[in-house]
């Protein structure tokens, strides 16, 4: 059974890890408001492909909830009926969540595959949490950490719908960002709870201590990047993607934090390498942090020099996530011969 359930974890993990990629591609493309309703698309459940089928037909049959655009504004069905000859505005109700009326037929189904994965996720989530019931005499905090991450997905898909009503408010999208990695987190811890055979490593409170402090600017480095990447967002808009070169040609203060902040945090990071290498301590994954930190140094030097190529933004926000679970990861590992095992024992 244990075998099975950590399948199941894993599959759940690389599953939640999809959606953080697609919600990359979705911020990537400009395609956060592709669907401007929530949980339907344009008030479909597979959303539209043209833009004829959002506009107002005679003689044409409507189902309750479905959304035409009317002179800019979003219109949604108060019942099943079929058009006459003129359109009829007692047929219709005005969206009220906001004003946005939009369709473009990428953007929709970009964000739509986004919202697909995320839906498949949430459904791994609830069979992991089902599954971990198994636990409930041996281990408590299995079963109460699996539904933990159930709630947290329920509370994601909410924030996910605030995003949208808020027309992809900066505030909301970092909050959604960070749920995400509460949800890495739990079903790392469950992962880490249920391996049998524990690799031991040598206690070390330095480097625990670095890796704490390592896992937290990592955290403000995803915070401050959602921050950045809504200005990019901005200057995408008033300059065009013609005229790259102009996006960071007049930063905030937030591009400066974040890109100072680097530098701190590589020198961190190389400084938790060398005393994992120095002291032999056995922490391996180590080398997966310093790979992402490259990675992350890579894609932020081809944004800012060579003027955002196609999936840099992406990738580098894919690489930051990658690089918190490994940090999570390592942590748990870190204090397996002390706290986890005392923890434990009172279970």
């Amino acid at each position: 059974m244990k075998k099975n359930f950590r399948k199941i974890a894993k599959v759940t993990l690389v599953l939640v890890y999809l959606v953080i990629v697609a919600g990359a591609v979705v911020r990537m493309t400009g395609s956060g408001m592709g669907c401007p309703d929530w949980p339907k698309c344009f008030g479909y459940y597979i959303p539209p492909t043209e833009i004829s089928q959002l506009e107002w037909q005679s003689e044409r049959s409507f189902k309750k909830g479905q959304v035409i655009i009317v002179n800019e504004t979003l219109k949604v069905a108060k019942e099943d009926f079929i058009t006459g000859a003129s359109y009829d505005e007692s047929h219709w109700n005005t969206y009220t969540k906001h004003d946005y009326a939009k369709f473009n037929p990428t953007h929709t189904w970009v964000e739509y595959i986004n919202r697909l994965f995320g839906a498949l996720a949430g459904f791994a989530t609830l069979i992991l949490a089902f599954a971990s019931l198994g636990y409930r005499k041996k281990n408590k905090w299995i079963p109460i950490l699996a539904w933990l991450t159930v709630f947290g997905m329920g509370f994601q898909a909410w924030l996910g719908a605030t995003v949208v009503y808020s027309v992809l408010a900066p505030v909301r999208i970092t909050l959604h960002m960070v749920m995400a990695l509460i949800i890495v987190a739990f079903i790392l811890m469950i992962i880490r709870l249920t391996k049998d055979k524990k690799k031991s490593f040598k206690n070390d409170k330095l480097f625990t201590n670095f890796l704490i402090f390592a896992l937290l600017l990592t955290l403000v480095q995803i915070v401050l990047g959602t921050q950045v990447r809504q200005f990019i967002d901005e200057q995408s808009t008033v300059f065009g993607e013609a005229a790259k070169n102009q996006w960071l040609s007049n930063p905030e203060i937030d591009f400066y934090l974040h890109r100072s902040l680097s530098i701190l945090v590589f020198l961190v990071n190389l400084f938790v390498f060398f005393r994992n290498k120095k002291y032999v301590l056995g922490y391996t994954k180590v080398n997966w942090v310093m790979a992402f930190i490259t990675l992350e140094i890579i894609t932020g030097i081809a944004m800012y020099y060579f003027h955002f190529p196609f999936g840099s933004q992406a990738l580098h926000l894919v690489f930051a996530s990658l690089l918190f679970g490994v940090q999570f990861y390592l942590l748990l590992e870190a204090y397996q011969n002390k706290n986890i095992k005392k923890f434990s024992s009172k279970i």
